[in-house]
């Protein structure tokens, strides 16, 4: 049985070919995995049972996303916190997104992947 057609690789700039199912050829597959290795976990960062708490009452408050209108699952820091506490509670940072909407203003800020983006550079 034949394999997988290969494709070129999702990194911008990369043409290597790759037949990955993520569609990362091997130099930059292990690019992808180094920011999640990296990263505190979700408790670590902050949004233990508390947050639980917090999340499901400000979502019952504001039931609909701020973007689109439709169901929001997430509240989203308009400004991201980076680890400042005062910032993270700020209720004023806050705003109802869905999940779709999350996703995307979260890629545009950080540019995919927890790569930062610096005028049209993506480093």
């Amino acid at each position: 049985m034949p394999g997988r057609m290969k494709k070129e690789c999702k990194k911008f700039g990369c043409h290597n070919l790759t037949d990955n199912a993520n569609g990362y050829c091997a130099e930059h597959q292990k690019e992808l995995y180094s920011y999640d290795r990296n990263r505190l976990n979700s408790y670590q960062r902050g949004y233990d049972r508390r947050w639980q708490k917090y999340r499901k009452w400000f979502l019952e408050r504001n039931p609909l996303c701020a973007v689109c209108g439709g169901i929001a699952t997430v509240v989203d820091h308009i400004v991201p916190h980076k680890g400042n506490r005062q910032l993270f509670w700020d209720e004023d940072n806050h705003q109802p997104l869905c999940k779709h909407c999350h996703d995307v203003k979260t890629a545009a800020e950080d540019g995919g992947f927890g790569r930062k983006w610096v005028g049209d550079k993506n480093l």
